[in-house]
C-alpha cells in the first residue's frame, strides 16, 4: 500500500491552534508560516501549553496578508502575516535566545486573556535558530517549533494507541493531541521510526529523531482541558525509550524544499 499525505497542519503561534491545509509549501524552517509566531512573557520567556493550558482555545486564521487571532467571547484581532518593523527583542524558546520582532498590538488582547502579561513575537528572516546537529545535522533551521522543523505522525500509530486505550475503557483521541505538521496513511504502526531521507511532493525531508512527548498530548485541544494521564500512560508501556522518552512521531528537517499537498505519496528519497 502506498503511503499517503492524509493531512497538513501548520500553526502559526507556537502553542495556538493550528490551522488545517490541503497544499503548503515547505520551507528550510518547516511548512510556510508555522511557528513563526510565539508568545512570551515580560523576560522573553516563551509560554507553552506545559504551563498554559489556555493557549489552546485561541483559534489563529491566516487571511490575505493578515493574522488574525480570535478566542470565545472575545473580538478578533489582525496583525501583519510577515510583520517588517517592531521592536527589537531578544527571546528565549527551550536552549535557544534568539532576535525576534515584538508585537506590541496583540500584547493587551493576549495579557487580558490569558490572565497575565503576555507578549507576541515574530521571527524575522534574518533570525536564525538551528535544531540539535546531533540528530538533524549541521545548520538546519527551525522557527519557533520545539526543535525541529517539521513532526510527522502515523494514523496506524494512532489507531494501535487508541486500540490499547479501548481496551482500558478510555476513549480514543484525535490526531490533534499530537499537533503535526504531516499526517501519513499506509504506512505500518510506528513504521516511521525506520524513516530516513524521504521525497514528499517536491520536497526532501529527513528523518531527525523520534518526537518525545509531553503533558501537552494529555490536553484536550478543543477546550483547553488537561485530561491526562492519558495518552502518556499508555504509550509509556510500550512506546518508551532512554534517549528520547515516550514516543510518538518523527521530526524531521529540510534537505530539500518545495510544495507539498494531501495526497501526495511518500517514498524514500
Amino acid at each position: 500500500m502506498a503511503i499517503t499525505v492524509t493531512g497538513l497542519n501548520i500553526y502559526p503561534v507556537k502553542g495556538l491552534k493550528g490551522i488545517a491545509l490541503t497544499e503548503a509549501t515547505a520551507t528550510e524552517r518547516g511548512l510556510e508560516h508555522d511557528r513563526r509566531f510565539m508568545i512570551v512573557d515580560d523576560a522573553g520567556m516563551f509560554r507553552t501549553q506545559r504551563e498554559h493550558p489556555r493557549l489552546a482555545t485561541i483559534w489563529t486564521e491566516i487571511a490575505g496578508d493578515s493574522l488574525r487571532l480570535s478566542a470565545e467571547d472575545r473580538d478578533e484581532i489582525a496583525v501583519p502575516l510577515a510583520p517588517i518593523s517592531g521592536p527589537r527583542v531578544r527571546v528565549q524558546v527551550w536552549n535557544s535566545t534568539v532576535d525576534a520582532l515584538g508585537v506590541p498590538a496583540a500584547d493587551e488582547w493576549l495579557t487580558e486573556y490569558l490572565g497575565m502579561p503576555s507578549h507576541l513575537v515574530y521571527m524575522p528572516d534574518y533570525s536564525r535558530r538551528t535544531s540539535n546537529p546531533k540528530y538533524g545535522g549541521t545548520g538546519k533551521a527551525v522557527g519557533f517549533a520545539d526543535g525541529y522543523a517539521y513532526l510527522a505522525a502515523n494514523e496506524a500509530s494512532l489507531d494501535e494507541l487508541n486500540q490499547r486505550l479501548a481496551a482500558k475503557g478510555h476513549p480514543a483521541l484525535p490526531m490533534n493531541r499530537f499537533r503535526p505538521n504531516l499526517v501519513v496513511s499506509g504506512e505500518a504502526p510506528f513504521g516511521e521510526d525506520h524513516w530516513g531521507e524521504i521525497r514528499v511532493g517536491e520536497a526532501v525531508l529527513r528523518a531527525a529523531k523520534p518526537c518525545g512527548r509531553c503533558q501537552v498530548t494529555t490536553t484536550d485541544q478543543a477546550t483547553g482541558e488537561v485530561r491526562g494521564p492519558e495518552p502518556l500512560a499508555t504509550l509509556g508501556e510500550y512506546r518508551d525509550s532512554a534517549e528520547f522518552g515516550v514516543m510518538f512521531g518523527m521530526n524531521l528537517v529540510t534537505v530539500n524544499g518545495g510544495r507539498v499537498r494531501v495526497g501526495d505519496e511518500v517514498r524514500s528519497a
